[in-house]
């Protein structure tokens, strides 16, 4: 063993009866301004009896490259080659193609990445280069010549998420010829999509662009939608899974249910709306949203008093197309796929966690989905603002970008839609309340897409939204407002601002149950 500076090379002796050939790229000036190349082929070649041939091209990946290992590989009669470029995932397919197209196994073929992990990384990569062929030739010499096999895949694939992402990559594969399973955990498909009220930078109407989506899929004779159910067990191998699925039971017969929403208005039980964030209410039986997908009612279990019809039965009563049935149970489902893609979405960081601000403290410290929602014209206030307090319409707003992120007390990655929402949100409210005043506090602003620039300018320069840069120290009331403290770190200057809504804009993280999908893929 020799130690050369920080790396320790390895002296490999010994060999076998292959005949090994190594090939060093220059990759222009990205190996070779780093690298001493020339070294590298001769020390490589000195240090390893296995190697019986070594040289160096300035691109091993151009045509003129691919013809001399081709060429070398018959004329030193090559049994298997180590290429020192750069990442594999760039140029391992077109070096396995020039083996096959020289008569040896493809697969006797070994990539030393000598560009992103040596010299983009290294100011003198030479040493660690050397080590890394090496290992590379000694891996190499134990591989074995494999030949692909085909095996029968499953032209059926399981989408699990029924999100905007989802809706899309079902209709894709089922127009496609596909055959596609949907699982969504709500009682519709739909996501966060559905309680926006426009999308930016364009400000279309999320529903305009959705639900027509939503009836494409309910139409769609290749696919099969699973509402309120979870994949719990998944075996087999790439191409052919078998897929378990828990549904849990809806309590009425989507088939023939008739949305006559008889059986809502005689429902004696009132508990918050999770689509309106809480901000309105509904019964236990009821439809998430008017468009929603199944168009059918759902009985909510844990507030529902008629699974025992002896306490209530009201709704059963009341329905002509006799669809109530208290007595569905939970059903395991098995499915054979092809292929699984995961469009779980995310949730919104949890705001209590952040005392400072007040959330669930003070009625008008809100999150950016609530607010949201009090935008949209299907919201709790048919899209008029309001207060959830009082009722008033708020005359100064505002936004807390960044409301635990990155922070290390809390999450420390930027979730990248955040400044994005903000900038629609503040800017619809100004539509809705021209002479209202709209302030946002942010760390940094970033605008990754296209019209997205021209958007935050806008924001600004044409809706008068106030941007200042710094932190939110603490939120507090006083009276009947909210008091924003914060810094400017433009100017050093700390900011008192009296407010009558607060918005949080925060974070977004994987939502509920994903480590236990993630421990069953």
């Amino acid at each position: 063993m020799k130690k050369h500076s920080n790396w320790v090379i390895l002296t490999l002796i010994g060999g076998n009866d292959l005949r090994i050939g190594v090939f060093v790229c220059h990759c222009g000036r990205n190996i070779s301004s780093t690298v001493d190349v020339s070294r590298v082929v001769r020390e490589v070649s000195e240090r390893s009896r296995k190697v019986v041939f070594s040289t160096d091209y300035k691109y091993l990946c151009s045509d003129p490259g691919q013809k001399l290992i081709e060429e070398k590989i018959k004329e030193e009669n090559l049994d298997a080659v180590v290429i020192a470029a750069c990442s594999p995932s760039m140029h391992e397919e077109t070096f396995r193609r020039v083996l096959k197209r020289a008569g040896i196994n493809e697969y006797l073929l070994e990539i030393a990445n000598i560009r992103e992990q040596c010299s983009w990384v290294h100011e003198d990569g030479t040493e660690k280069a050397i080590a890394l062929t090496l290992a590379a030739v000694e891996k190499v010499s134990r591989n074995e010549k494999l030949k692909p096999i085909k095996i029968g895949v499953k032209r059926k694939c399981l989408v699990i998420g029924g999100g905007i992402a989802g809706i899309t990559a079902s209709l894709d594969l089922a127009n496609s010829g596909f055959e596609v399973i949907l699982v969504e955990k709500s009682p519709t498909i739909g996501g966060k999509m559905a309680q926006l009220s426009e999308t930016f930078p364009t400000l279309d109407c999320s529903q305009c662009i959705l639900t027509p989506l939503m009836v494409s899929l309910s139409r769609n004779d290749r696919i099969k939608l699973y509402t309120m159910s979870e994949v719990v067990e998944i075996d087999g191998y790439v191409g052919n899974f078998r897929v378990k699925i828990k549904k849990k039971p809806r309590y009425v017969i989507e088939e023939k249910c008739t949305v006559c929403g008889e059986c809502e208005k005689v429902c004696p039980v009132i508990v918050p709306n999770e689509f309106d964030r809480g901000l309105s209410y509904r019964k236990a039986i009821y439809i998430p949203f008017p468009q929603a997908v199944p168009s059918s009612y759902v009985i909510d279990p844990n507030s529902c008093l008629g699974l025992n019809p002896v306490v209530c039965g009201k709704c059963k009563e009341v329905c002509e197309a006799d669809a109530i049935d208290y007595h569905m149970r939970e059903e395991t489902i098995e499915e054979e796929v092809g292929a699984i893609i995961v469009a779980t979405g995310y949730e919104l960081f949890p705001k209590d966690r952040i005392g400072e601000y007040g959330y669930g403290t003070y009625e008008d410290v809100i999150d950016a989905l609530e607010f949201e929602r009090i935008l949209s014209s299907t919201g709790p206030t048919g899209g008029t603002v309001k207060r959830p307090s009082d009722g008033r319409t708020p005359k100064r707003v505002v936004f807390i970008q960044c409301a635990g992120s990155r922070d290390e007390n809390y999450l420390e990655y930027c979730s990248k839609i955040c400044c994005m929402y903000t900038a629609k949100q503040a800017m619809l409210y100004k539509h809705l309340v021209p002479e209202g005043e709209a302030y946002v506090f942010y760390i940094d602003v970033r605008t990754a897409g296209k019209g997205y620039e021209e958007f935050f300018r806008r924001v600004q320069e044409e809706e008068g939204v106030i941007y200042i840069r710094g932190k939110v120290s603490r939120v507090y009331r006083e009276g009947e407002n909210l008091i924003v403290e914060g810094v400017d770190t433009l100017t050093g200057k700390k900011l008192t601002i009296e407010a009558d809504l607060v918005v949080l804009s925060t974070g977004v993280v994987p939502p509920e149950g994903t480590e236990n999908l993630v421990s069953v893929l």
